[in-house]
């Protein structure tokens, strides 16, 4: 089973990453072949310094690595080492409905929000499908949100097998040279708070991030959105960030204290704070000491890259030679 999923490298990643996506990635390195790619060439959409784009590049892999990817079970790499996976984009391009494009989520969203669309934009979900068709990609590990993603990967493959596959059976799937994946929905993916109350966003640039400095780190919990409470009255748990965000950490023991302390009343929320930043340092403490340690060996992590860039690029160069054959390239 060959499972495939990317991250932007668009801003440090934060708790919001780590719970609902990175966390079950490296869990599903145990169930399989994963392959895990660093988005660099999705990322030109909104970064357009060099140096910040291969300074977060390569801070995604020290992330992954730090927090406990097995460079010896996974394929950690680069989107951009793999020169066939723009090849494929174009040709998926040429047989992808402009209508299909027109109601990808992600384009009608940013549009609404008034960011002026260019042609990677909207021409993004034809890249992620090249990233997903391109290794036969069995699994999508994904959000319930993000399941078109998929779904669109899904209809662009169909409509080149269609066009090059005589002998394709759209149903089964079967007679093609592009493998028809499958999403993986991720039904305990948390969506997590940022500090501010919306969802946490680099975009929004409410997170808390996983290896910032222990100051900053303790600074951005304290900030935590609350709302004016007294400190002697109870406090609602349900509408609080603070509870939200220590659900993630805290044992369930433990919330059930919290929860009774919360409707006594008697505590402020920086007390609660005040554990939250606790819980994160405990929770990831040994994850910023490997991350600290990866910081002083670049070489390895490099290397990590090259590697996986090789692996990847030995499945890709089949998949290309199959598809270069039907369309005529050669």
């Amino acid at each position: 089973m060959r499972i495939l999923s990317g991250v932007q490298p668009s801003g440090r990643l934060h708790i919001g990453n780590y719970f609902g996506a990175i966390r079950q990635f490296v869990e599903l390195q145990h169930k399989g072949h994963g392959l895990y790619f660093i988005a660099d060439l999705h990322a030109l959409t909104t970064i357009r310094e060099a140096d910040k784009l291969r300074e977060l590049t390569h801070d995604v892999a020290l992330n992954y690595l730090a927090l406990g990817l097995d460079a010896g079970r996974a394929t950690l790499f680069r989107q951009s080492d793999i020169p066939e996976v723009t090849e494929l984009s174009w040709i998926l391009s040429t047989v992808t409905p402009m209508g299909l494009l027109e109601r990808a989520h992600s384009y009608k969203d940013k549009t609404a929000k008034g960011i002026s669309p260019d042609h990677g934009l909207f021409a993004y979900p034809v890249l992620m499908a090249a990233d997903i068709l391109l290794y036969l990609s069995d699994l999508v590990p994904v959000g319930k949100d993000q399941k078109q993603h998929v779904e669109i990967t899904r209809d662009i493959a169909v409509k080149f097998n269609q066009t090059y596959c005589k002998g394709f059976d759209a149903q089964s799937g079967e007679g093609g040279v592009l493998k028809l994946p499958e999403p993986m929905i991720l039904e305990d993916a948390a969506v997590v708070p940022g500090i501010d109350g919306q969802k946490m966003s680099k975009s929004y640039g409410n997170t808390i991030e996983l290896f910032g400095p222990e100051k900053d780190v303790r600074k951005r919990i304290m900030s935590v959105k609350t709302d004016s409470t007294p400190v002697e009255a109870p406090k609602n748990p349900e509408t609080c960030n603070v509870f939200a965000l220590l659900k993630l950490f805290a044992k369930p023991e433990e919330m059930a204290d919290l929860r009774t302390s919360y409707l006594k009343g008697g505590t402020g929320y920086g007390e609660y704070k005040k554990k939250l930043a606790e819980l994160f340092f405990a929770t990831f403490g040994e994850a910023r000491k490997r991350y600290e340690e990866l910081c002083n060996n670049e070489d390895y992590v490099d290397e990590v890259l090259r590697q996986g860039a090789g692996k990847a690029r030995a499945i890709a160069g089949q998949v290309m030679d199959q598809v270069r054959q039907v369309t005529g390239l050669r």
